[in-house]
């Protein structure tokens, strides 16, 4: 594996995000902080800064956010120890407003599809209008099924005999 398309600082990152979430839920005891998930760690260059992403669950997000700074110099030195690096980056939390701005695009792309729906409900589907109408067009199809015998010779006929009353029908290989 290249370092170049895969740099140190991405490989630390990840590291974090699976120590840190783990510290996260064994350390920090508040119950006012909810569920918390780490969406995402980006390391500065050097490695000395950290910014986790994170969003919360059951909590107010300006709580957490409180919560989550306060602890960040608690949880640099067991993070250290668990990564095995001599220096911790500095924590930085910030929410995650991906995961809610997803949420409520999706709400709005919901409530565009309804407003749709409702204002089209008198409009007949597609292909009742289209069997409804009468365009004028030629269909072969109902010719077919009108003209049985049109005195035309049919070579369809000739290539599917049916069988008659008077031939037995074979019942099994022949020898």
């Amino acid at each position: 594996m290249s370092t170049k398309s895969y740099p140190r600082a991405k490989r630390v990152g990840q590291q974090i995000q699976r120590a840190l979430s783990e510290l996260i839920r064994r350390e920090l005891r508040d119950p006012r902080l909810g569920m918390v998930t780490l969406t995402d760690v980006r390391m500065s260059s050097d490695l000395s800064y950290a910014k986790i992403y994170y969003s919360v669950l059951g909590a107010d997000p300006l709580l957490a956010q409180q919560i989550l700074t306060q602890a960040a110099d608690m949880l640099r030195g067991p993070l250290g120890r668990a990564l095995g690096i001599r220096h911790s980056p500095e924590l930085r939390f910030v929410q995650d407003e991906l995961i809610e701005s997803g949420a409520r695009l999706s709400a709005l792309i919901n409530k565009a599809v309804k407003d749709d729906e409702a204002r089209h409900v008198d409009d007949e589907p597609a292909a009742e209008s289209e069997a409804a109408a009468d365009d004028g067009h030629y269909d072969s199809d109902e010719d077919d099924a009108d003209d049985s015998d049109d005195g035309h010779y049919d070579s369809d006929q000739d290539d599917d005999p049916s069988p008659t009353d008077s031939d037995p029908e074979p019942s099994g290989p022949k020898p």
